[in-house]
């Protein structure tokens, strides 16, 4: 089985571990799942994700996840303000972006909300506008409730079946014999054939998410340059390193649809902007695609056409040369290739096209922070994070910048945001001084309390301050937010017992109101232990 298959199963399937739950059937409408019901597809995409995390080529990246997820949700506000986005789907569903390290350019929706997005979609997509209507088209299938209908008509597929097809695909984004042994090839026709999402629902997310567009921020004509790339991608290239256009296949009529809804006279879109020329960048380098590779963008600054390149593709080279030594180890050149890019950005924003200064300028920040923590230099890592090392001439262009700027735009230019709170963390670990940021991540976890990362930050900062209980639930909490119930568990009641010994290193005797959180929270994950063993 193809890694462009694999994608495919990916779309609208269980674990082996979960059998699918049908309702009694009725006529559905359209946009509505009628046969499974909201909880029931929740908890199959529950059962799903647990495996996406355990996955190696899962990746929390702080400032990529930020970047998409700004996206994310300014698609899934302008939804909510359509309609399109049912109040019990917006409350019941996870709408959560999981990040993969896969090279194939490829973007999947699963049962209850989840999404996974591939950094190799993000690195060759050209602008923010295209990337939008990938998952504005994703965000459509899910709103109009394509998969539960498609998981429906699968009842009569056995969870056996399902869960030997789930555990194929897992297995052949790295070893396609793997896949081969645990897939029979008859059994996986017909079970893509059911997956495949139909012609009308393919052509109704085209127009949903199309909508979806113009609303969240986002130009509309990036849907039809992106239907472009992929159609040329489709006729020059058959290797599966395009798994999208096998699990969404192109026909002539999508594609005039999606031209014919561009008004004739209509203005050219706007070209990329720099903070998605420099994610782009980021998402090529953080794929992993090889020593070699990282040394050639660490020496394409040397190359003797650089200088005549256009100022953004400088930019954008030059981010990808710092992380890619950074990757290497070697900080010395990391440090150089910053310099060059400090240089070029305040020249790439003048002139005026300039609304994404602020984020542009942002990023070189948080790159600056992420080598010097790489090097060990936790001051100079916290002179990046608190301004002092400042763009100045790309903080003047971000000040002038348009105040017509879009949706997506602002999302993507809010600071301080998790990528300070993490990096800022780390640095004042390491000079012994994080008890500040104790408040800092309390606040966010309560916001945000399936941020895994955020957790295990706070356990660390609490550990520093000898708060031993509180980080023990926060390990636990960290488990728990990764659906690994049985870890959550086992830290909880770790937590107990040193609630009940302060001898053993635990807190104050007195110290009862964090007992009672880790014992109630204990009765709950412990509810949902149960629960998964049920499912097997």
């Amino acid at each position: 089985m193809s890694r462009a298959l694999a994608a495919t199963f990916l779309i609208a399937t269980g674990t082996a571990q979960a059998p699918l739950a049908v309702a009694q059937p009725q006529l559905p409408m359209m946009g509505d799942g009628a046969e499974m019901t909201t909880s029931a597809e929740r908890k199959l995409g529950d059962s799903i994700i647990r495996q996406l995390y355990r996955d190696p080529d899962y990746i929390d990246d702080a400032v990529l996840h930020e970047y998409v997820q700004g996206l994310f949700q300014a698609l899934l506000q302008a939804a909510q303000a359509r309609g399109e986005l049912a109040p019990e789907l917006r409350e019941r569903f996870a709408w959560e972006v999981l990040l993969g390290r896969d090279r194939t350019v490829n973007a999947f929706a699963l049962p209850g909300g989840y999404f996974g997005v591939h950094l190799g979609l993000i690195g060759v997509v050209g602008t923010r506008d295209e990337l939008a209507s990938v998952l504005a088209h994703e965000i459509s299938h899910v709103t109009q409730r394509h998969i539960a209908r498609l998981i429906a008509q699968q009842g009569r597929q056995t969870p056996l079946m399902l869960g030997t097809m789930i555990l194929g695909a897992l297995a052949a984004s790295r070893s396609p014999e793997a896949a081969q042994a645990l897939v029979v090839g008859g059994q996986a026709l017909a079970v893509q054939n059911q997956l495949n999402f139909s012609r009308d629902m393919e052509r109704e997310a085209d127009r949903v998410g199309y909508g979806l567009m113009e609303p969240g921020g986002f130009a509309p004509q990036g849907f039809v340059s992106m239907f472009d790339k992929l159609q040329q991608a489709n006729r020059i290239n058959d290797n599966g390193s395009w798994p999208y256009l096998r699990s969404h296949p192109l026909t002539t009529q999508r594609i005039a649809d999606m031209h014919s809804r561009i008004p004739q006279g209509a203005a050219q879109p706007a070209p990329a902007t720099l903070d998605h020329l420099m994610m782009a960048a980021r998402a090529r380098v953080l794929m992993r695609p090889g020593v070699d590779t990282w040394r050639q963008w660490v020496a394409e600054p040397q190359d003797a056409g650089f200088a005549a390149r256009p100022m953004p593709e400088r930019v954008a080279a030059w981010y990808a040369a710092t992380l890619s030594a950074v990757q290497l180890g070697d900080m010395a050149t990391a440090r150089k290739c910053l310099r060059g890019l400090q240089n070029d950005l305040p020249r790439a924003l003048h002139g005026g096209d300039g609304h994404d200064g602020k984020a542009a300028a942002r990023l070189a920040r948080l790159l600056g922070a992420e080598l010097e923590l790489s090097a060990g230099n936790a001051p100079a890592a916290l002179s990046y994070l608190q301004g002092s090392v400042v763009l100045d001439g790309a903080r003047r262009a971000g000040a002038a910048g348009s105040a017509g700027e879009t949706g997506g735009a602002r999302a993507a230019e809010a600071a301080p945001g998790r990528p300070e709170l993490l990096l800022r963390t780390q640095a004042l670990l390491r000079t012994g001084a994080a008890a500040e940021m104790a408040g800092p991540l309390q606040t966010w976890v309560a916001t945000h309390p399936r941020d895994a990362a955020a957790w295990q930050a706070l356990a660390q900062v609490w550990q520093q301050q000898g708060q031993l209980l509180r980080a023990v639930r926060a390990e636990a909490e960290a488990h728990a937010a990764r659906y690994d119930y049985a870890a959550a568990v086992d830290r909880f009641k770790a937590g107990q017992d040193l609630a009940r010994n302060p001898a053993r290193g635990g807190s104050a005797a007195g110290d009862y109101i964090e007992l009672s959180i880790i014992d109630t929270r204990l009765r709950a994950v412990e509810s949902l232990l149960k629960e998964q063993a049920a499912e097997r």
